[in-house]
């Protein structure tokens, strides 16, 4: 620790082990954590105007879903304290690192087994009154295992057979388990992170491609293969809805149609925060997936772009810290967490806005969710960390150099 003694303050901050000469230790970017507060908290309001209606709908009170959403964003607030603190270097270790695809990966097989079904769809482990879905794990575990793996063997990234295969292999796992819970969105994102890391990791354009046609094609053959099976119906539906989103205002389409009226509403400035008619019971999932769709019709145009450009500012700075890394493993973790969170937003949005057929993926910091709020809050956690070992930046150095010799020349 550094004390403060006569006229001279130093600023107090924790030393961890294994800190670089050359890196600067405790300043966490700041920018960084704002928009990920402002983020948390224009969420909770936006949930708790969308949810209330639906809230009360199903007997509970009308704060329901949004005190719950609270608590577990108060979790999610310490957890991202602690691991912001937590020197990232310890996922590191081989016990963590494969762990973190290994325990996901037997947890996806357990949900298979003895998991809840809601929707038609096999997610979610039941343990007493808590309740996860391990995809959610899943997507923090293979970016720490990808991010190991691939500072180890980043001299071989340039060979297809360790290169490409292996997490080839790992990702192809994931996404048959998921594909059999059915959850098409989480396995599109996962195989989007996982590519981002390996491209990012130094793979050769020829073998990236290679894997991009591989992964393209194969998620075509498994939607069509699946579409003409009982249980994976709702494909059809949902590839109908996204070509002619009122073709059947009435029955399969009627979510993406109610969901386009809601930002239709919406216009320049909204109709007023709590105004929506929407969330009343008209479209579906508005605490969930189509919570967009409320801010829009609430806030207008302008709301919508102020979440945008809030999720393009988290993206810019997770990608700012990625690059002022020590190492590679930590430039590999914050660009891994920072596009599940990009990724994921980009995505719901192009859901709600019928951009995209309708895959069912939640709104990051603003969807309904416990587990996946303090999970994306780890998240952030662990990015503010990497963010507190940055090297020296040329102004930074510069300003210590003259404080020193300014101090020198006092004394």
């Amino acid at each position: 620790m550094a004390l403060a003694t006569g006229k001279k303050k130093e600023r107090l901050s924790l030393r961890f082990p294994f800190v670089q000469k050359g890196m600067r230790y405790g300043e966490v970017d700041v920018p960084f954590f704002l928009t990920v507060l402002a983020l948390l908290v224009m969420g909770i309001i936006m949930m708790f105007s969308a949810s209330y209606a639906w809230a009360i709908a199903e007997g509970y009170d009308g704060t329901y879903y949004a005190e719950e959403q609270i608590k577990s964003g108060a979790v999610g607030l310490i957890l991202m304290f602690v691991l912001s603190v937590v020197d990232y270097r310890i996922y590191r270790t081989p016990l963590i690192a494969i762990g973190s695809y290994v325990v996901p990966v037997i947890l996806l097989i357990i949900v298979l087994i003895a998991g809840t079904s809601a929707g038609g769809a096999q997610r979610w482990l039941v343990i007493g009154s808590f309740n996860f879905q391990p995809s959610e794990l899943m997507k923090i575990g293979l970016v720490i295992f990808f991010s190991y793996l691939i500072e180890m063997n980043y001299g071989q990234m340039q060979k297809f057979r360790t290169g490409i295969l292996p997490y080839l292999v790992a990702m192809g796992i994931v996404a048959f388990l998921l594909m059999l819970e059915p959850h098409l969105s989480c396995t599109i994102l996962i195989g989007l992170i996982g590519m981002t890391l390996i491209w990012v990791g130094g793979a050769r354009p020829r073998h990236f491609l290679i894997l991009i046609l591989v992964g393209v094609a194969a998620v075509l053959a498994i939607v069509l293969f699946l579409s003409v099976f009982e249980g994976y119906d709702y494909i059809q539906v949902r590839l109908q809805s996204w070509l002619d989103p009122f073709s059947d205002s009435q029955g399969g389409t009627w979510q993406t149609c109610q969901s386009l009226i809601a930002i239709g509403s919406g216009g320049l400035f909204g109709l007023g925060l709590g105004e929506s008619r929407q969330k009343f019971l008209y479209l579906p999932e508005t605490k969930n997936d189509f919570v967009f769709s409320i801010v829009c019709e609430e806030l207008g145009f302008a709301g919508a772009l102020t979440v945008v450009l809030l999720f393009a500012l988290l993206v810019f700075r997770g990608f700012r810290i990625a690059s002022q890394a020590t190492d590679k493993f930590g430039m590999l973790l914050a660009v891994g967490f920072t596009m599940h969170i990009g990724l994921q937003a980009f995505l719901n949005i192009a859901v709600v806005s019928n951009l995209v057929p309708n895959t069912g993926i939640s709104l990051p910091f603003f969807s309904y969710g416990g587990t996946a709020l303090i999970l994306q809050l780890a998240e952030m956690g662990v990015v503010m960390n990497i963010s507190r070992t940055r090297y020296k930046s040329p102004s930074y150095t510069s300003g210590r150099k003259k404080k020193s010799e300014a101090e020198t020349a006092e004394a």
